[in-house]
């Protein structure tokens, strides 16, 4: 056995997901329809999304938050996993790949269950703090402009309860982060986020090397 993780050959991980990957029909066609766009990069990987619905399910979450939405995905990965009463709100700016989100949230039946809130996300978040949401939410997933990283997180440790858990994405940028040749805004604000992630005792951590990095603290 090798004493750190393993990496995935490309044919180690169609391995994976021919014996891992359960994706409902529509979250595959809209995989395949983002696929086509420009950005397609942003769209999170089938396993990454799989490996989320599944902690909103072991948290027996009832409300979830995310903050960056694109075309949908990881909306409707956790929409689907949550029960017929369960409420998630998404913060996203871009009113045309939303509605592609829309039409696929539509499609999939869990419309009625997610809240789009086109507007900056700060200015989101802070409007469910001011209306008495705070420590009301069960889960979080960032995963949008990494520079306001600090400040997304921030205000979701605010508005997940104790017990809650945030997700974070792309905190491992493709590598770039490990390499100290690489001095970009992005990548440096990412290096410092998980710098301060790592001291922050406000919650447990785990960063996960699923994708591009998932970062897992839990509100302790």
């Amino acid at each position: 056995m090798s004493p750190k993780t393993l990496g995935l050959s490309p044919q180690l991980h169609d391995y994976l997901l021919n014996i891992s990957l359960r994706e409902h029909p529509v979250l595959q066609q809209l995989r395949q329809e983002t696929a086509h766009l420009p950005g397609a990069r942003m769209q999170i990987a089938p396993e990454q999304g799989q490996f989320m619905a599944l902690l909103v399910q072991l948290l027996g979450a009832r409300k979830t938050l995310e903050i960056g939405t694109f075309t949908g995905y990881s909306a409707l990965v956790v929409a689907l996993a949550l029960p017929p009463e369960g409420r998630l709100v998404t913060c996203d700016i871009d009113e045309t790949t939303t509605a592609i989100a829309r039409r696929y949230w539509q499609q999939a039946g869990v419309a009625d269950n997610i809240e789009l809130r086109l507007a900056p996300a700060l200015d989101s978040l802070d409007q469910l703090l001011a209306a008495g949401e705070a420590e009301s939410f069960d889960f979080a997933f960032i995963d949008a402009d990494k520079r306001n990283y600090p400040h997304y997180y921030e205000k979701s440790l605010q508005l997940v309860r104790s017990g809650g858990l945030i997700a974070i994405d792309n905190v491992l940028w493709s590598g770039q982060v490990a390499d100290e040749t690489v001095s970009d805004k992005r990548t440096q604000a990412i290096r410092e986020f998980n710098l301060a992630l790592h001291q922050d005792d406000r919650i447990s951590l785990s960063v996960v090397p699923i994708a591009d990095g998932l970062t897992l603290a839990l509100k302790l």
